[in-house]
Formats: structure tokens, sequence, C-alpha cells
């Protein structure tokens, strides 16, 4: 029997989250081994377990991964959530990373003294840039990529969700992407992470800012 994947990360969302989606999907159970206090990391930095001194960071298969899209790359591939061939990955990939970029503008949320300008700006962007790309992928094709489940599918209902608890109705213009939403969160395994209780973690709060400016010695503010 092979060794359950353990992440280690803070107790919340932040880059670790869609590894967290993308491990459910997979149907792999994972343990969480949470950063509360500084001296965990500063541990994990002496034991070499941090090659670029960040987090979040992924045992898997006998390796300590960092860098969130080398991770997430690697669960999709091993999981076979990535795609047939190089154009298919390519595309994937393109999505991906788009995805990530407007979910990395919501991540800076919880920094924000004051998060209005941040959130009329993630919702510009999405509106404006992000989501048509995704409502015209998914009208007519019930996947992105391949008339499959992929880790793009996966990054898009995360997303979406995310977006939703923001702004309830940004969804409202778009009826092939709710479709392509409703279509995931039917998904056995993605019924049961939204579930209070499971592993999904909430919204970030100021518990959560706390922790990770205490763990980082950070002392900044967008």
């Amino acid at each position: 029997m092979s060794e359950r994947v353990i992440l280690h990360y803070f107790n919340g969302r932040g880059k670790m989250e869609s590894i967290r989606w993308l491990l459910t999907v997979a149907e792999v159970e994972f343990d969480e081994m949470y950063l509360t206090g500084r001296e965990q990391y500063e541990k994990l930095l002496n034991d070499g377990s941090l090659m670029f001194q960040q987090v979040p960071m992924v045992e898997i298969d006998g390796m300590k991964l960092v860098q969130t899209k080398a991770i997430f790359q690697y669960i999709a591939e091993k999981y076979n959530l990535h795609g047939k061939d190089a154009k298919e990955r390519a595309m994937i990939n393109m999505y991906c990373e788009g995805l990530m970029d407007l979910m990395e503008m919501m991540m800076i949320l919880p920094f924000c003294a004051d998060p209005k300008p941040q959130l009329d700006k993630v919702k510009a962007k999405a509106i404006e840039r992000y989501l048509p790309v995704f409502e015209k992928a998914v009208t007519g094709p019930v996947y992105l990529v391949g008339g499959r489940v992929t880790c793009a599918d996966v990054l898009l209902v995360e997303c979406t969700l995310m977006l939703e608890e923001r702004f309830c109705d940004i969804l409202r213009d778009f009826d092939s992407l709710k479709s392509h939403q409703g279509r995931m969160i039917s998904i056995p395994a993605i019924q049961r992470f939204l579930q209070p209780g499971s592993k999904r973690r909430p919204i970030p709060d100021e518990s959560y800012t706390k922790t990770v400016k205490e763990v980082f010695q950070m002392n900044i503010q967008f």
C-alpha cells in the first residue's frame, strides 16, 4: 500500500486549495499538516523540505514537491486528469494558468486594508477577460478539453464557485458556464467535498491572515 499524501500548508485556502480539489476529484485520500506557528515553518526549512523556502509542499510518492503549478500538474498527470497528448496538455495548461491568475487576485483579498478596490478589479477582470473565454469553450462541448473531465474543469468549477461567493449573480449572463458548474458539482466526489465538515476550506478570515503573517513574519497590506 502506498503512503498517504501529506499536504503542508495553512488551515485555509490559499494556493493549496486547488490541490485539495484535484486530489478530491482523483479520489485520493490525504492528510494535512497545518502551519500554525513560525517554528513549524523553520523546521521544514532546516530539514531541507522546502526547495525555495515556500509552501505549499506536498509529500507524495517519496517526494517533497513544491511550487503550486508543478504539484498540480504532477497530480493531474498521475491520476489521468491531464491531456492525452501534447496539444491537449497545452490547451489545458493555458486554461489552468488563466484561472490561476484570476484566483490569485482573489487570494490577495484577505490582506487588503480596504478590499473594495480589489473586489471591483476582480469582478471587472472576470467579466471582461476570463469568463467570456470559458463561456465560449464550454458552449457545445461538455468539458473544456478532450470530452472528459480534466484538471482544467476542476479549476474552473472551483473558480466559478469562488466568484459566486463574492458576487452571487456573476454567472447570470454565462449560461454555458453555469451548466458546466452544474455538471461538475454533480460528480459524487465533488458533492462530498462541498458538504460541511469536508476538507474544503472556508473563505479566509482574520485568523488565517494573522497566522500567515506570523509564520512568514510579514508586515504588509495591499
